[in-house]
């Protein structure tokens, strides 16, 4: 456990663990994969939470031959009065072949709107930001969030007419945040991905891998 993590629980923040799967679907296809959610999760009659966010990632790098230490800073555009949420996010852990899902460890915490000014005291530094839009569904306790990426013109301006698609697919992805020894999950969803076949196919995909 890195000390991030450990300071983390010294101060009762209970880390979770995170299962995930990955997919992406062109956006001419993103109302098909929508009906279809709408049938298979619990949000059948109030339909899902659609968002749209502004999300910054700030780095600071550790002593001697440390990593970066990145945190991820988000905000509502549609409800800029709502807290801001800071997430921390460990490295993957998709080496075991049994494990159907990446696995990561995630600490989430909610925050006032000054978090910004208290990340830069501290030393952090802007790394990069984007705006990210879409729609969360539930199911049990799984979610499932389809979401479009989109990049800032300019620094910091989050208008619409200031920002662009950064590709014409919407993101897919199916989650479980877990305590330690709830393994099954897996199992629970790599049956719900199959009922997303063939529009999306959701996969362990570990980004620390793919081509740059």
């Amino acid at each position: 456990m890195d000390t991030t993590l450990m300071s983390a629980v010294k101060s009762n923040i209970v880390p979770l663990l995170e299962y995930l799967l990955h997919g992406s679907i062109l956006d001419q296809s993103k109302d098909m994969l929508l009906h279809r959610l709408r049938g298979l999760c619990d949000d059948v009659e109030t339909g899902p939470e659609n968002f749209c966010d502004h999300e910054m990632i700030y780095a600071i790098r550790g002593g001697g031959q440390q990593q970066q230490i990145m945190l991820r800073v988000r905000r509502s555009l549609d409800f800029p009065k709502m807290p801001w949420h800071l997430r921390y996010v460990g490295q993957p852990d998709s080496g075991e072949r049994a494990r159907t899902t990446i696995v990561r460890t995630c600490i989430d915490v909610g925050a006032s709107e000054n978090l910004v000014q208290f990340l830069t005291e501290m030393g952090f530094r802007l790394d990069h930001e984007f705006v990210v839009s879409g729609y969360l569904f539930r199911k049990g306790r799984m979610k499932v969030i389809v979401s479009k990426v989109y990049k800032m013109l300019q620094p910091g301006n989050t208008d619409r007419d200031s920002i662009e698609p950064v590709s014409l697919s919407h993101l897919v992805e199916l989650s479980v945040g877990a305590v330690t020894g709830q393994e099954t999950i897996q199992e629970d969803m790599k049956n719900f991905a199959e009922h997303l076949k063939p529009l999306v196919h959701l996969e362990k995909i570990d980004a620390r891998k793919l081509p740059v």
